[in-house]
């Protein structure tokens, strides 16, 4: 039922994370804020399709 996800910086485009989440339950695309480590600071990570 989870399937697993990445997590992309929008503004360095890198590939930082990745997670799980419940598709059934949450439809919609995950976004959160993470630590970048090339802009070290947070930003906002949104699930790459």
């Amino acid at each position: 039922m989870r399937d697993l996800v990445k997590l992309v910086c929008t503004e360095c485009g890198e590939e930082n994370y990745h997670t799980t989440k419940n598709k059934k339950a949450h439809p919609e695309r995950l976004e959160m804020k993470k630590y970048c480590p090339r802009e070290r600071k947070a930003t906002t990570h949104k699930e790459k399709k």
